[in-house]
């Protein structure tokens, strides 16, 4: 490994990411906050407040299986050979009420879900079970039950004031199964940022639709579009505009009309058409300059409208790095996710890397033959190389001051 001395002057990743987060502060603030929504409407979300049991679960006493209700003392001597004879004094179904007691030597056919009445124990399953061949109206019961057997009685599941969901559990379907059996109808989440996303350039075509000379298909909206909603934001609009200043302020008009956040991609560097940096530079609390990352440097902050504007550069690759490594980290934040933390890997081949930036490498995670991570760059570092980004699953984070790697180093590589 070859190292260099420390010699900063741009702001690394880390510091960056300090002031992106202080720029989307009413991000933050707007997102800690709780929203009720239906039941149907919470997957996904974050839960703001633990819920807790408001009725014991199961709600009643109920059988367990399809059977017959009976006391237990009545088919204590139960066998194969020598059945308990009982009287069938009815049948009660799920969703019926209790259902006819049962008294000495009686029983009630039941259902799984169903009331157990008054008087019976237990439940005997159906199986152990023969309807008498000269008098339908008797059960014999082949095996003795004890108390209580096959039968769900309130607070099995859950009582009353217990904690069945913590705050902050990000609710998935079995969380909703929980809370819906509880009779809730809805439940307090944290909301989801809404945001606007902008793809800038005369030269983007969507995909589908022909290329004249010099124009490319966009990718940038439809990408940071679905990792923005795999974050769980709320994507309010995607939009592609051109690099005329009028035409990218009207569509700026548009993103943050109902957005919390707006993200541009392109057009912050110091071309002549760089028109996201020509009208939102000069905006005040505005910081459009280059990072020590590599790539996706160039980097940019704003407003428009109230609105917090993040604006990331237009190479695809550079957009994608941009987002997993800086804006990210402060949306899981602000939905109320865990953090995605880099995981230790040993390199596959040998890598070089520019002084005094940090450099994110797609790769390939995989195991060696002893079963340890190991990560496989799939291309080379630079930016337009958009295609290898569908075969890498992770970055090889390679800090500022190491410009080679040997194959085998352990190094940090970070979940895309």
């Amino acid at each position: 490994m070859t190292s260099l001395p420390d010699r900063p002057s741009r702001p690394s990743p880390a510091e960056y990411r300090e002031l992106l987060r202080a720029h989307l502060e009413p991000v933050l603030e707007r997102a800690a906050r709780s929203t009720h929504l239906p039941l149907a409407a919470c997957a996904d979300s974050v839960l703001s407040a633990a819920l807790r049991a408001s009725v014991d679960l199961p709600l009643f006493v109920n059988s367990q299986m399809d059977g017959y209700a009976v006391r237990s003392a009545d088919v204590a001597g139960a066998g194969p050979d020598s059945p308990a004879r009982l009287t069938v004094v009815g049948a009660v179904h799920a969703g019926d009420g209790p259902g006819p007691d049962v008294d000495d030597d009686e029983a009630c056919k039941i259902m799984t879900g169903a009331p157990v009445p008054r008087g019976a124990d237990c439940v005997v399953p159906i199986e152990d079970t023969t309807v008498s061949e000269t008098d339908p109206t008797v059960v014999l019961v082949h095996a003795p039950r004890s108390r209580g057997e096959f039968i769900r009685r309130p607070g099995d599941d859950v009582r009353a004031g217990d904690v069945v969901i913590d705050a902050g559990v990000r609710l998935q379907a079995r969380h909703l199964a929980a809370a819906a059996s509880l009779g809730e109808s809805g439940l307090g989440v944290r909301p989801r940022p809404r945001v606007g996303v902008v793809a800038t350039g005369s030269e983007l075509v969507a995909p589908g639709r022909p290329l004249a000379p010099g124009q490319i298909w966009e990718s940038n909206s439809i990408t940071l579009a679905a990792a923005l909603k795999a974050c769980g934001c709320e994507v309010t609009t995607t939009l592609i505009s051109g690099d005329d200043r009028a035409a990218f302020t009207s569509t700026l008009d548009e993103a943050a009309g109902d957005a919390d956040l707006v993200v541009t991609v392109g057009a912050v560097s110091m071309g002549d058409a760089e028109v996201v940096r020509q009208v939102l530079a000069d905006r005040e609390g505005a910081r459009f300059a280059p990072i020590a990352m590599q790539p996706g440097g160039p980097q940019g902050l704003s407003s428009w409208r109230g609105t917090p504007v993040v604006c990331l550069p237009g190479n695809p690759v550079s957009a994608m790095v941009s987002f997993v490594v800086l804006l990210r980290p402060v949306i899981l934040e602000a939905v109320g996710r865990a953090p995605i933390r880099p995981v230790r890997a040993r390199l596959s081949r040998d890598v070089t890397s520019p002084a005094g930036r940090v450099q994110y490498l797609r790769a390939a995670l995989a195991a060696d033959g002893d079963g340890r991570p190991t990560a496989d760059p799939v291309s080379g570092p630079g930016s337009h190389l958009v295609a290898s980004m569908a075969r890498a699953d992770v970055l090889i984070e390679i800090p500022a001051d190491v410009t080679s790697l040997e194959s085998g180093a352990e190094v940090d590589v970070l979940p895309l």
